[in-house]
């Protein structure tokens, strides 16, 4: 059984359903929530001040969060009150094989997509690029969470541009990988607030846990169309 505890939302508490839980955060803006293998857990979540303080709710961006020793930005870090939180992810079964990819907003907002035959990183980069076209214009900050590791290291490591700068070569001159999406990513980025977040997947972050849940039932629904960017590189390579 997991518990899951709403710090902030319409109704707080601990809940031990998902559904219900749901209810209290789903387009509630600036919810607090996360789940816990024991109600004691839960408990200690709820009775953390850092997370119902409204004042440490409302610390701003002075600059970038400092990052871990794997390169990546904490997934714990405080963050505007009206900043948008959006979870990605994506996967493919079999790797290659069907694929989903899942976008999830802090408000509720929900996004899922697939294809008959792609692999986990071209849907874990077509999870980021769906969830940015629809903040297109968005001068608000965005913190976007992501538990791939080649999609965040490959914006917050700039690994992508000196792909891109190379002629879409890596550094030991074997091709880069899904230029055709990390194009499409690079292209999205000017003009918007954004900060890349690794986060750790099926881990009990309810968000993350609902993007997984959208990008497994999506490949797994008849009738996907075709990746041509994936066929196109097949057929490059072959």
């Amino acid at each position: 059984m997991k518990f899951y505890a709403v710090a902030r939302g319409r109704k707080t508490g601990i809940f031990t359903s998902w559904p219900d839980a749901e209810c209290q955060v789903k387009g509630f803006a600036g919810a607090r929530f996360k789940s816990f293998k024991t109600k004691q857990q839960a408990l200690a979540f709820l009775e953390d001040p850092s997370y119902t303080n409204s004042a440490s709710l409302t610390k701003k961006f002075d600059s970038a969060p400092k990052q871990n020793k794997t390169g990546q930005q904490p997934a714990n870090y405080e963050y505007p009150e009206n900043a948008v939180i959006v979870y990605t992810d994506g996967g493919a079964i079999g790797n290659p094989g069907p694929g989903g990819y899942g976008v999830v907003f802090e408000t509720g907002e929900t996004f899922s997509g697939g294809f008959n035959l792609t692999t986990n990183n071209r849907m874990e980069l077509l999870a980021v690029i769906v969830a940015l076209e629809a903040l297109k214009g968005e001068t608000r900050p965005i913190c976007l969470y992501s538990d791939s590791r080649y999609v965040v290291n490959g914006i917050t490591k700039n690994w992508a541009k000196s792909w891109k700068r190379k002629g879409w070569k890596k550094s030991d001159g074997s091709p880069a990988m899904n230029p055709d999406l990390w194009q499409r990513l690079l292209d999205l980025l000017p003009g918007l607030d954004i900060r890349f977040i690794w986060v750790k997947g099926h881990a009990g972050n309810p968000l993350n846990e609902a993007c997984d849940h959208l990008a497994n039932s999506t490949a797994r629904m008849p009738g996907l169309p075709d990746d041509t960017g994936y066929l196109k590189s097949r057929k490059e390579s072959a």
